[in-house]
């Protein structure tokens, strides 16, 4: 508050001074570092979809590969659909070309198969079969067949084919080929054209020409071969500038047209005038219906499985060879997909590029110009960015790419099968993923490189017990602790106690086994690591105080013999420790867990020998609040019973709350199933260390851990059915003590023993009441039970004291100095 003659101080601070005297050229520094920062994956992203779209935009023959593969994927994943019936293949297929061969053997019989005696067939051959097919009422007949040479057979030969052409002509294509033949004088280049015998009858002439993509595959109609080709000849360094030389523009009536063009004219069926790029594939080889070419010539199977040619009435036939023989096979969609061997024959291709022709179903690009795809791409890639930017988790950003991915291919998709439009694809998918990708790979160097700096910190820092916390929550810095602990082997702690194995470890403490080397002999002792996990100096404050009542406590407890003595406490380097007597025995855990159940006279003999040790501590103004077969070991010594486990201790008043005083609150600490309603609510009592305890009894008597115990409505536990003979004094102390309600319970421990006692123990069962060879644990049992935090928060291996084998001491100089990690968790007992 100011003073009369005081006003309040407008003078900058120095920060403000900082703030004001910055300069532009420091603003512009300091927001660029800011923007790269923030915005580094968007530009690492927007570059991959730069590169992309330059790509397009050229041309690319990478950007050919990837569209068409995209594409021939879709017609693979669309599969096989029907093709039409008004197109079949007379294939020169193999039965064909072997037909021959039964000529040969009887020429009076098998006279029809004179023509195809031997390869290459006569031509009176075609000329037989294109009369029966076009007096059956064929459309028309194309020959995927070259013609460019007189006939080997003689000018008999040739003549039998030009009758047909002079009667059929118009109605019958022939085929034409553009050859590039490289040979050591140069390139040349020139259409195999049907010799100059067969011109002039109005045949059509049909190029069976195709381009190979990238990809090796056709996808491309013959027409756009075609339409490319003049400007290609005229480009070519080792062919005439003169197209004409090459492109027979006049060899034949008709105009030079792809083999589809000319079959659907020569069948007089409309087809789109406007050009067509790509062909609809309907499916794989065989997908055209296929009839051998012998079957026609024979006239036996051409009246039987022909019927007399209305097999053919109305349709459009093509003459070309299947035979692997003659290798005219080529890679398209589907070539793949059904085996290695699987290629299209070129008449099937031919098959496919009229089907697709007649019935206008070539799937052409929605963007032809390179540009606007280029643009396409951009907005695609910027868009995908602008929405993998928008999240910092990695693995959002991965999901997000992901569905980018999958939504573009699924559009795509879409209007390629039931739209017939070609979208830009492969590349958009490309570099989405690229995008994808190295977000991830540099997310992940970039944490990588964190993380191994923070591993380098923490190696740094690892005796401090914050970090120590720190690295316990962390499975891949676990080596951290295991170095670190390594190198405590054989350290004195406070010049005294020589540490021979770490044999707990948790996140709030670790457990030595150690030495005593002021006193005679050496003993082994147990030395229990309480972390502070925080460096606030209140906090530690506050620890150090807690540590020594808890201590205090702990000591006042120890007068017991069935208490472990605490030897001493100290603080060392802003850790406490506390040193413990060390047990020889075995924990009842074990004893239930690999033997069997106890009989009832161990059982009473058990609560006999444990209630005036928990008596001791409650009079000590103590509750235990963990009781459990983990925390009691049977000695080896006189097998007498010892409680241990009091890192959940919780000091009270000597004067107990009665029914008019309200009981402290606390925080509810034990261990699931041995804790009562009361202290799971934070107001435990003695008579809750009286309910663990009957808990515990009636695990020991059924081999039954609490939760697989049955509950009565009213809360109560429903075992003593399970018992055979079970003493009915017996079942009634038991029953008082685990009563849901606290306040029906036994008042005191002392209680609880007077009425035990009135139980003649020599009458009782010695025997289990489930028999060794029947007994098995309940499913889903657990054998090492945890313990929460208490006074002093600390870990589960930690609230306990150590047990050793029964030999320990005779064998300890051995031990000090063979002394291994695995060992310790065979042979010796769970640590504290």
């Amino acid at each position: 508050m100011l003073g009369p003659n005081q006003q309040k101080s407008t003078k900058p601070t120095p920060a403000d001074d900082a703030t004001a005297t910055l300069t532009v050229k420091d603003r512009f520094t300091a927001w660029q570092k800011k923007a790269v920062s923030r915005y580094w994956r968007f530009a690492i992203s927007a570059g991959c979809t730069a590169v992309a779209a330059s790509a397009v935009a050229m041309n690319l023959g990478i950007v050919q590969l990837w569209e068409r593969q995209v594409q021939s994927f879709f017609f693979e994943l669309r599969g096989p659909v029907e093709a039409p019936n008004n197109i079949v293949i007379l294939t020169i297929d193999e039965a064909s070309l072997s037909q021959g061969e039964y000529y040969k053997d009887d020429p009076e019989r098998f006279a029809d198969l004179a023509p195809i005696e031997a390869w290459p067939w006569r031509r009176e051959a075609y000329a037989r079969v294109i009369s029966k097919l076009m007096d059956a009422g064929a459309k028309s007949v194309a020959l995927d067949v070259l013609f460019s040479r007189e006939s080997s057979y003689g000018p008999e030969d040739d003549d039998a084919l030009v009758q047909v052409l002079k009667q059929y002509g118009d109605r019958i294509v022939l085929a034409a080929n553009y050859s590039k033949v490289i040979e050591d004088y140069g390139v040349t280049e020139s259409f195999d054209l049907p010799h100059e015998v067969f011109r002039g009858y109005g045949t059509h002439l049909g190029a069976i020409n195709f381009y190979i993509e990238p990809n090796e595959q056709i996808h491309r109609l013959g027409q756009q071969f075609l339409a490319d080709l003049p400007n290609a000849i005229q480009n070519s360094e080792e062919t005439p500038a003169d197209a004409s030389a090459v492109i027979p523009d006049e060899a034949f009536d008709e105009p030079l047209l792809s083999f589809a063009q000319a079959t659907l004219e020569a069948a007089r069926i409309p087809y789109p005038e406007d050009p067509r790029e790509n062909i609809f594939f309907f499916g794989p080889t065989g997908t055209f219906e296929q009839v051998p070419f012998w079957t026609v010539l024979d006239d036996d199977p051409w009246r039987t499985q022909l019927d007399s040619g209305q097999f053919f009435k109305d349709k459009m036939v093509i003459i070309g060879t299947t035979a692997p023989i003659q290798r005219d096979f080529h890679e398209a969609p589907f070539s793949h997909l059904y085996g290695p061997q699987r290629q299209m024959a070129g008449v099937e291709v031919l098959a496919t590029t009229i089907a697709t022709l007649e019935h206008d179903l070539s799937p052409d690009p929605l963007i032809k110009n390179s540009a606007l795809n280029g643009f396409v791409v951009v907005v695609l890639g910027i868009g995908a960015a602008g929405l993998i930017d928008r999240s910092q988790r990695s693995s959002r950003r991965a999901l997000l790419a992901g569905g980018a991915l999958v939504a573009w291919a699924g559009i795509s998709y879409a209007a390629f099968v039931f739209g017939r439009t070609v979208l830009i694809t492969g590349t958009p998918l490309v570099a989405i993923a690229s995008i994808g990708l190295l977000d991830f790979g540099i997310t992940f160097t970039s944490e990588r490189f964190k993380r191994k700096r923070l591993r380098t910190t923490l190696a740094r820092y690892v005796t401090s017990p914050l970090v120590q916390e720190i690295i316990s929550q962390q499975d891949d810095f676990q080596d951290l602790l295991d170095e670190n602990r390594a190198d405590l082997i054989g350290k004195l702690l406070r010049d005294r106690y020589h540490i021979l194995e770490v044999i707990g470890a948790g996140g709030f403490g670790e457990t030595y086994l150690a030495q005593d080397t002021l006193r005679p002999g050496n003993p082994v002792c147990v030395v229990k690591q309480l972390k502070i996990v925080s460096d606030n100096p209140k906090s530690h404050t506050l620890a150090r105080r807690l540590f020594k009542d808890e201590a205090v406590v702990l000591g006042e407890l120890g007068e017991h013999s069935q208490i472990p003595r605490l030897l001493a406490y100290f603080e060392s380097h802003q850790t406490f420790y506390l040193v413990q007597e060390m047990i020889v025995g075995q924990l009842l855990r074990k004893i239930l867990a690999h033997s069997r159940p106890l009989s009832q006279r161990a059982v009473v003999e058990m609560l006999c020998d444990l209630l005036p040790v928990i008596g001791f501590v409650h009079s000590k103004g103590v509750i235990h609040r963990d009781i459990k077969p983990s925390n009691i070991i049977r000695r080896a010594k006189d097998n007498r019973y010892v409680l241990i486990d009091f890192g959940a201790v919780k000091t009270i008043s000597k004067k107990l709350p009665g029914a008019e005083t309200r009981a402290p609150e606390t925080v509810g600490i034990g261990t699931q199933g041995y804790m009562p309603s009361e202290q799971a609510n934070g107001m435990p009592t003695v008579r809750s260390d009286l309910y663990a305890l009957g808990i515990t009894a009636i695990e020991a008597l059924t081999g039954r851990p609490p939760h697989a115990l049955k509950r009565s409505d009213d809360g109560e536990i429903i075992w003593s059915h399970t018992i055979d003979d079970i003493s009915p004094g017996l079942s009634r102390v038991i029953n008082k003590m685990v009563r849901y309600d606290f306040n029906k319970r036994y008042p005191s421990s002392q209680a609880v023993l007077d009425e035990l006692t009135q139980i003649d123990v020599q009458q009782l069962p010695d025997s289990p009441a489930i028999a060794n060879n029947d007994f098995q644990l309940m499913p889903g049992t657990t054998l090492n039970q945890g313990t929460r935090p208490g006074v002093i928060d600390t870990d589960s291996e930690l609230d306990g004291t150590q047990i050793l084998p029964e030999d320990w001491l005779n064998n300890i100089e051995t031990r000090a100095e063979k002394l291994t990690s695995e060992e310790s968790a065979s042979e010796n007992p769970e640590a504290p």
